[in-house]
């Protein structure tokens, strides 16, 4: 696996949030995503188009918060029905999810590089949160995936130990 450590800027993205537990995931999770991908068009300032950002965020007891978003710049309105949510600059680790390959392992992958690496998963202060590996996970989608395999980015926000 490649390893990548990088920063990015703040930014701002609209779409739709889904929350919930793990055992809900399937089929409420793949719905919202759906959900959010065929309204991309009501976003008519996307910063990039060809990718949907699923941003996860561990605030709840056996399981997260997900927003299926997409980045958009300031002059986009948000539609009906739709959230925003800001992400701040943060330090990531940057790594691959290739199609064909099982998700729990490149977690496991990654879980294990952190631990042996100078860094730890990043927490926001004064927020609760129920995974003490990865409380944040933001994936960042191909829009020409294939949803029964797909591949993706996958940035964890870190900071040093």
């Amino acid at each position: 696996m490649y390893y990548e450590i990088l920063t990015l800027p703040a930014y701002r993205a609209v779409g739709l949030k889904w929350e919930g537990t793990f055992s809900e995931i399937v089929p409420n999770l793949k719905y919202v995503i759906q959900q959010s991908e065929d309204r991309a068009d009501e976003l008519e300032y996307k910063v990039n188009p060809s990718v949907q950002l699923g941003l996860s965020y561990h605030v709840a007891e056996n399981g997260f918060a997900h927003y299926a978003v997409y980045e958009v710049s300031e002059e986009q309105e948000i539609p009906d029905g739709m959230i925003e949510i800001r992400v701040p600059e943060w330090t990531y680790v940057k790594t691959a999810h290739n199609k064909g390959k099982d998700i729990q392992k490149t977690y496991t992958d990654l879980h294990k590089w952190l631990f042996d690496s100078d860094y730890t998963a990043f927490r926001e202060a004064g927020v609760d949160y129920y995974d003490p590996y990865m409380p944040i996970k933001h994936e960042y989608y191909p829009v020409e995936r294939d949803p029964n395999d797909p591949h993706f980015d996958i940035y964890i926000p870190i900071v040093k130990k």
